[in-house]
């Protein structure tokens, strides 16, 4: 995708400095456009923590070559179990970072010490390029909804979508996941327009997904999160579509906190409500998600503080909440099965049930080819 008209990806390897990653500090965003350099195991354990980078398959690309950094000066098994270790600990509730650092270990477990960080390398550019190829393909299996329901409206007046968080180009290498097929929507000519939840506390959605869509040129309006069930009612949203964290082997869906509450309105007023995803955020030794997904607690200042530009134009931050209350933080909450409309994945669509995921995905926690 393009910033400024120049196109980039979300992670990349200078061609002058190729022994580290370059990101965007998404906590900048869409104040400043800041650029990151990453050249060893703590700072890209930082950036996750912090939230520097975000996004189920950006985490999980970045965390690669963090565990690549980590081996530069002991390559031993030991420190290759360690290392793997302290990554996945970074943010417990996204599984492509797990998903990511396992097959690095498996790969690199086979080889020698000496052979491991060259290896490594080429195993997590690998990571990054078949991340841009799959978005690329949900997106286009997206696309065929959104071009189902303009026929369905005769060609005319929109297409009004909704969506929640951030599952943009910015939270993957490249495309995005959820805002993929909007992309190639927009781009066919058909008259899109998306509300952005502002996704609370952290406000992805106001801050970066009300940016990428503005930054291609895609119509959108930003929305309160608790604005949403009001305009399905009124028949302004034609279809909800999300990104996701970790969906379950029965198909449940762990996203951002506030999907859940999306998911239960779109059920109420017969919304579609699709989640799109790769296959690498499939937990498959998961069923239940709301027994089993580990919940995120964040810091409370996330909800106690808010960020933003100031009257004087400069990004600052403000207390919004008296200083004797407490606060809780869940980062995520999870959506059963039983309310998602369906999956789309690299392989296309099916059913968010057991059933269906097996159906595209006989071969389980296998990369899709």
């Amino acid at each position: 995708m393009k910033i400024n008209g120049i196109a980039y990806r979300s992670i990349w390897r200078p061609s002058d400095d190729a022994k580290s990653i370059r990101i965007f500090d998404q906590t900048r965003f869409p104040w400043e456009v800041e650029v990151l350099e990453l050249r060893d195991v703590g700072a890209v354990a930082h950036a996750i923590r912090s939230m520097q980078v975000r996004g189920a398959p950006l985490i999980g690309a970045v965390a690669a070559y963090g565990l690549v950094f980590a081996l530069q000066n002991d390559a031993s098994d030991a420190a290759l179990e360690k290392a793997a270790a302290d990554l996945i600990e970074t943010r417990p509730t996204a599984i492509n970072l797990r998903w990511a650092i396992e097959r690095m270990v498996t790969r690199l477990r086979a080889l020698t010490p000496a052979e491991r960080v060259e290896a490594g390398y080429v195993e997590a550019d690998a990571i990054c390029d078949e991340d841009v190829q799959v978005n690329e393909a949900i997106g286009r299996h997206g696309l065929d909804l959104i071009r189902e329901i303009w026929e369905r409206k005769g060609k005319t007046g929109r297409v009004n979508l909704l969506t929640h968080c951030n599952a943009g180009w910015i939270a993957t290498v490249d495309w995005g996941t959820a805002l993929a097929p909007i992309y190639m929507a927009h781009d066919e000519g058909i008259p899109v327009h998306v509300w952005v939840d502002e996704t609370r506390p952290r406000n992805q959605g106001s801050l970066l997904t009300a940016w990428e869509l503005g930054s291609h040129g895609v119509a959108h309006t930003v929305i309160a999160d608790n604005a949403g069930g009001h305009y399905m009612q009124a028949g302004d949203v034609d279809m909800v579509i999300v990104g996701t964290d970790r969906v379950t082997a029965q198909g449940d869906v762990a996203n951002k906190i506030g999907t859940y509450l999306k998911a239960l309105a779109a059920k109420d007023n017969n919304i579609p409500f699709w989640v799109a995803l790769p296959s690498s955020t499939i937990d498959w030794r998961v069923r239940d998600g709301v027994k089993e997904i580990p919940i995120e607690e964040r810091s409370q200042n996330e909800v106690l503080f808010m960020t933003g530009l100031t009257d004087n134009g400069a990004p600052g931050r403000v207390r919004i909440a008296p200083d004797n209350s407490p606060a809780a933080n869940p980062a995520f909450d999870v959506t059963p099965a039983r309310l998602v409309t369906g999956l789309i994945t690299e392989r296309g669509r099916c059913d968010a049930s057991e059933e269906g995921l097996k159906g595209l995905f006989p071969d389980g926690s296998k990369p899709a080819s």
